[in-house]
């Protein structure tokens, strides 16, 4: 099974948005700025984003803008992972939060989800999530959190809503690596695709957090954590193979971010506070 497009055969090729603030390592040989093209993107996902959710009974059409876009405020701060088709439609796509490692739980989108209101896990998932921040101070990397993932509906039985989620590794590796977290529904098996690929449920005491009903979902959910340099070893190749790829697809960017020569950019802290899904 092969998860990264050539020219020539592939129905669709992987695109990358930067936030509206922050630097693009020089790591990406192929840096576009265009606002205009930057903003229709993002549009086209968030509409994806929102016919999908819909449809699954995530959101209901109230959360949805006139237009039909599944807007959050997280998007325009977060880094995209896009699939587009050939005729340069996106097709799907995931949400990148990259954060500093000294975020506080509550400025955290899981800092907002309803297990962390919980009497009974609520502490627990803050000290699992306080040891992660530890791990990623001590091994001076990132804090990251993700979300956001739908494919078109044409995509569901296909490699694609697999390859966006490695493409995730792949991502955080060119940005250089982190610990990170996602609240991961349980419909259409997206924990459980997530899981497979090295996603590991929060352990505190040796305790492992529970899944959890999300009112605002309205489905369970479970909350995942990955570090970027640990995925399950049978997709290495292929995660390794899609960064290599993500070196010469195109980055496009708006006019707030800017390019940094040499290393990947320093974690930045600025808060999300908004508590995101998974879908597919």
């Amino acid at each position: 099974m092969r998860l990264v497009p050539n020219a020539d055969s592939a129905p669709k090729r992987l695109l990358v948005l930067a936030p509206a603030e922050g630097e693009v390592p020089d790591s990406f040989l192929h840096v576009e700025e265009n606002p205009e093209r930057h903003e229709t993107l993002l549009a086209e996902m968030q509409a994806l984003r929102g016919d999908r959710y819909l449809r699954d009974g995530a959101i209901t059409p109230q959360q949805l803008s006139a237009d039909g876009r599944h807007r959050l405020a997280v998007d325009e701060k977060s880094w995209h992972l896009l699939a587009i088709n050939r005729d340069g439609t996106v097709c799907g796509g995931a949400r990148f939060r990259r954060t500093s490692n000294r975020i506080a739980f509550s400025e955290l989108g899981v800092g907002a989800s309803s297990l962390a209101q919980s009497d009974v896990w609520g502490m627990k998932l803050r000290s699992a999530v306080e040891a992660d921040l530890e791990l990623a101070r001590r091994r001076d990397v990132a804090y990251f959190e993700f979300g956001g993932w739908a494919v078109a509906e044409e995509y569901c039985c296909t490699t694609e809503a697999l390859r966006i989620a490695l493409g995730l590794y792949s991502l955080s590796r060119s940005l250089g690596g982190g610990v990170g977290i996602t609240a991961a529904t349980r419909r259409n098996h997206s924990s459980s695709i997530l899981r497979r690929i090295g996603g590991r449920a929060l352990v505190t005491d040796g305790v492992e957090l529970p899944h959890y009903y999300d009112p605002q979902y309205t489905c369970e959910m479970e909350i995942l954590r990955f570090e970027s340099e640990l995925p399950n070893p049978r997709y290495e190749v292929w995660i390794e193979e899609i960064r290599a790829h993500l070196q010469t697809a195109t980055v496009v960017r708006c006019k707030h971010s800017s390019v940094r020569r040499g290393r990947a950019p320093e974690p930045i802290d600025v808060p999300w506070g908004e508590q995101t899904g998974v879908s597919q």
